[in-house]
């Protein structure tokens, strides 16, 4: 997450500075620390056959939940950006592989969510919680280079098919 589009916020943008994300991103986990649920003293995981289910409705320990989902959605972030810069895929198959990702994202945020009590430590629910909520501001900030900084990101040199989207 944010390996591309935060240098451009800052370097090409500059509509924020480093430091102001910093602190809304530290005054955001304070919140997300109040408000995570307690811990549950006696929790057993469900006994559901399926992974998806079982996650979705917050049987599953935290971990097993965050983990998998959060390393293939990093991989395919940074492979979509990378492929995307370097010209190899059109503006509108960056748009679609993200439209695409945004179905499992909604999944797993409210897996997230449901299963925050399901760790010992209230700091790593908040931790999740917070990395979901940047996933969608993520979001918001690629949607924002999409739309209005299309030439900065994307190699509108290269691309003789959807070249209309650079503009």
């Amino acid at each position: 997450m944010f390996f591309y589009s935060l240098p451009i916020l800052f370097n090409n943008i500059q509509s924020v500075s480093p430091t102001e994300c910093l602190l809304m991103a530290i005054a955001l986990f304070v919140l997300l620390c109040v408000s995570v649920p307690p811990h549950e003293q006696n929790w057993q995981p469900k006994p559901y056959n399926n992974f998806l289910l079982a996650s979705w409705l917050g049987g599953m320990s935290l971990y097993w939940v965050f983990w998998p989902f959060f390393l293939l959605l990093n991989v395919s972030l940074v492979t979509t950006d990378l492929l995307a810069k370097n010209g190899a895929i059109t503006v509108s198959g960056w748009d679609d592989i993200h439209f695409v990702l945004l179905f499992p994202i909604a999944w797993w945020t409210t897996s997230i969510w449901r299963c925050s009590s399901n760790t010992h430590s209230y700091v790593w629910a908040a931790l999740a919680r917070l990395a979901t909520i940047l996933v969608f501001i993520e979001y918001g900030l690629k949607l924002l280079i999409r739309i209005d900084y299309p030439r900065i990101f994307f190699n509108c040199e290269d691309l003789l098919l959807d070249y209309g989207s650079c503009f």
